[in-house]
């Protein structure tokens, strides 16, 4: 069976706060950590009401601490908030801690509006444009110490030293993310919970371009997907109802918190709201493991990813974990030792 992960936005529930979401993630991968997942990623955003994850690199140190076979990475840093120096310490460090248990997913976007993005750069580094690829590039070489002689940043040390930077992985949804995925040989992350329609395309595009490096030799695509499982149709159905108003209000710009089933069902949709939540279905598989299972099989036989992360945003917390335990039984995951 395909090997399964999960991705964490530290999703804020309507009635909660921001902290309540970080003890859910914290607990959430304490659950997985026995049930044959093989990575937890968390996610970076900034000035949402909506998910309490701002600082994977905190996270990742909290929830490695408390798990013992998982991978624990960033799913992911968004390169342009952030000096390329501050990430390569932070994840030199964590890798210090956790060896071969870190990965450093990579995401082009500020994962914010255009004020928080301006704000989070400091005074002395608001390039202008996408610069990820020159971020990239600097990352690369604080990690192989290869500036050269006259680089203001010769003499400059990427501390701890004696600790290789974790696995690189590009995040994306598009084919621009997965051609350069391709060609600087890294592992690539499609986020089909954000572009569906274009997973197929960019996956193939990633494997049919891939040139070996110094970070991989062969390729490696994961495909992130959004799944609610539930042990009958009829209840994952309801806990959808959750995630359809969340998407439409998102579509209008209202990033709030996750609203409850009760909530979700007594709102008032209009017919074109209904026409929205349909399509906005595309990214989401609902239903009992068995039938999430079949409505996946014909993705993955087309994208043919390596791997499938699962990000499950559902009200009630106790209702996620099961639609992760179930999801884990349904693709025959081997559950790990205590």
């Amino acid at each position: 069976m395909i090997p399964l992960s999960v991705l964490d936005l530290s999703v804020v529930t309507s009635g909660t706060k921001p902290a309540a979401a970080l003890r859910n993630s914290i607990d959430l991968a304490r659950h997985v950590d026995g049930l044959g997942y093989v990575r937890y990623w968390l996610a970076e955003h900034h000035n949402l009401a909506s998910v309490a994850s701002p600082a994977p690199d905190v996270m990742i140190g909290q929830i490695a601490a408390v798990t013992k076979h998982i991978r624990v990475g960033s799913g992911g840093v968004m390169l342009p908030n952030h000096a390329p120096l501050v990430v390569a310490e932070r994840f030199k460090m964590l890798e210090a801690l956790f060896p071969g248990r870190i990965d450093l997913g990579l995401g082009r976007a500020p994962g914010t509006d255009g004020a928080t993005a301006y704000a989070l750069r400091s005074r002395l580094d608001r390039r202008e444009g996408d610069d990820f690829l020159e971020r990239l590039h600097e990352l690369i070489l604080w990690e192989t110490r290869e500036f050269p002689s006259g680089h203001p940043y010769h003499n400059v040390v990427a501390m701890p030293d004696d600790s290789p930077l974790p696995p690189i992985w590009l995040l994306g949804s598009s084919d621009y993310s997965s051609e350069l995925a391709a060609q600087v040989g890294m592992g690539f992350a499609f986020a089909h919970h954000f572009a569906s329609h274009d997973a197929i395309d960019a996956m193939v595009h990633y494997r049919n371009r891939f040139q070996p490096s110094a970070w991989r030799a062969t390729p490696h695509a994961i495909l992130a997907v959004a799944v609610i499982t539930a042990d009958t149709d009829e209840e994952a159905e309801k806990l959808a109802t959750s995630f359809d108003l969340n998407r439409l209000r998102r579509d209008r710009g209202q990033y709030l918190p996750l609203p409850s089933v009760e909530e979700a069902l007594a709102y008032p949709y209009t017919d074109s709201e209904r026409v929205s939540i349909t399509r906005n279905r595309s990214r989401l598989f609902v239903g009992n493991p068995v039938t999430v299972q079949k409505k996946l099989q014909p993705l993955m036989d087309s994208s043919k990813p390596d791997e499938l992360m699962v990000i499950t945003a559902v009200y009630d917390h106790e209702a996620r974990k099961r639609s992760y335990s179930l999801l884990a039984e349904a693709f025959g995951l081997a559950k790990q030792a205590a």
